[in-house]
Order: structure tokens, then sequence, then C-alpha cells
């Protein structure tokens, strides 16, 4: 949720049982938007809060001035005391798979070392053999890749908000004035917010109902497994909640027929991969 927007936002999520304390609210307000002077961004949000054991660890997101692409041109900062904050690098591929192994909470520390051992096999043949392998991940890294993950499967925006210009640049939509009632009620009205890998092939009538400028991203009525969303009218239905079931604390909120929608993760940064059991 947008930095000038924070108290409004945290008051639209409260229903889900997760917010801020005034104090920490009015000390993020004010840290976020010195945090976009001081690093000459375009725009900042609060993405939300991994609660640690012994601390936690507040994370926003700001959107670089030359670039002012939304989608890929980000950066990711986290803090321990809501105003001192600390740039995290970029995720790959190899950071994630290399993090999958941690389980349990987060300590709050990210200095702190997880140790993992791991039996890999050498050799070929009948001279093959395993030999265990000792690493040390620090949690810093293990938060970047959990950052990584939430967005790419509970991040998400209503339809319409983003649109892609000519040279493939993701930019806010400034003629959004949002969903109506009817088209919030649809799972198909809102999209992932990252980029597209495997796009998903559409029949020539699927694709004659397709806009390209605001439909070049994923949908979440095909998310696996179904049922991994909960979707809720509250405050007199007025505002749509949209919850993921799979990131227990990522809440999405939108009112309808106005441009306004955000989403914030309050949780633990633990996947539930129970999910498909429960459901």
């Amino acid at each position: 949720m947008e930095a000038d927007g924070l108290l409004l936002g945290v008051e639209m999520v409260s229903g889900s049982g997760v917010g801020l304390s005034p104090e920490q609210s009015a000390a993020l307000r004010t840290s976020l938007l010195l945090l976009r002077r001081n690093m000459k961004l375009a725009g900042v949000l609060f993405w939300g809060k991994i609660l640690g054991v012994h601390g936690d660890y507040y994370i926003c997101r700001g959107t670089e001035e030359d670039e002012g692409e939304e989608l890929r041109g980000r950066k990711t900062f986290y803090s321990l005391n809501c105003m001192d904050w600390c740039l995290l690098p970029p995720a790959t591929e190899a950071l994630i798979a290399e993090t999958q192994v941690i389980k349990g909470r987060f300590i709050g520390d990210p200095s702190h070392e997880y140790e993992q051992t791991v039996h890999k096999k050498v050799g070929e043949g009948d001279a093959a053999y395993e030999e265990e392998v000792t690493s040390h991940i620090k949690e810093e890294t293990r938060l970047v890749a959990t950052i990584a993950m939430i967005d790419k499967e509970a991040a998400i925006v209503p339809r319409g908000a983003f649109i892609k210009n000519p040279v493939g640049l993701v930019k806010k939509n400034p003629c959004f004035r949002g969903l109506t009632v009817s088209e919030a009620k649809k799972l198909s009205s809102f999209f992932h917010f990252t980029p597209t890998v495997n796009p998903k092939n559409r029949s020539l009538l699927e694709k004659a109902d397709l806009d390209p400028s605001i439909d070049f991203l994923d949908s979440l009525e095909h998310d696996i497994p179904r049922g991994c969303w909960s979707l809720q009218f509250e405050q007199g239905n007025s505002v749509v909640i949209l919850r993921s079931l799979l990131w227990i604390g990522m809440t999405f909120y939108h009112v309808p027929l106005t441009p306004q929608h955000g989403y914030v993760y309050i949780g633990t940064g633990e996947r539930n991969n129970d999910l498909p059991f429960m459901i």
C-alpha cells in the first residue's frame, strides 16, 4: 500500500486481524517519505511485515525515478525499527532454490546463519558415493527469497490498474476508476502483479475479449490449488477483500468504483504447503 495512504490502507485490512500500532504507522509514514526523498524514488509503498522470534522485518518497495517501471524497476528495503532502511539484493532462481531447505520461523536477525547439511552424489557408476556438504545461509538471503516467492504467488492488482505501453514498460493507469461491484466478485478481475513467465494458451474466442495493454498479467481464476483465495465484501459491502490461504497474512483490498487498492503481508513468512489437504 502507498506510503501516502498508509493509515487508510491499514484500516481497510484491519478486519483480517492484522495491522500496525499507531506508533508503527506514524514512524513508517515519516520514514518512507524520507526514504523516497533520499533515494530519489518515484514512489514508495509499504509491502508488509515478516514476524520473527526475536524481531520483525518491516518491508517496503520503491520505484526508481529514472525508469518509472512499476513491475521490473523496483527496489526492496527492510527495517528492524521502522526508521532505518537497508537495501536488499535482487532475488535469483538459484538463491530461491538454495533457501528452500530452511524450515521454521524467522529469527529476526539478518546476520543469523542457518546451517544446512545435504547429501550429494559424487562420481558415477561403481565409483559413486554420497558426500555430506554443509552450507551456511544468512537470514537476509532467506528474507530476499521469501519476499520474491510471496510476490510471485500472492501479490495482486485489479484488472486495468496498470497498463503496458508500446515499448513494454508497465505504468500506473491514470484512467483507472476501479472495478464495478459485479466485476469485483470475480477472481478473473484480479491479476498477479509479477512478470508472466509461462503465458496461458488462449483460444481465439478468449483473445477477442482481451486488451493487450491491460491483460498482460495472469489472472487468479486459474491458480492452483483451487480455492487458495478467499474473496469477501466487508464494511457494509463497500470494500472487496482477498486473502491468500497459501501465504497466510497476505491481504488485498479494493474499493469498487474508485482507484483505491493495495495489499499488505503481515505473517511469519512460512508457506502453507498443507493447503491442498485442507480444502
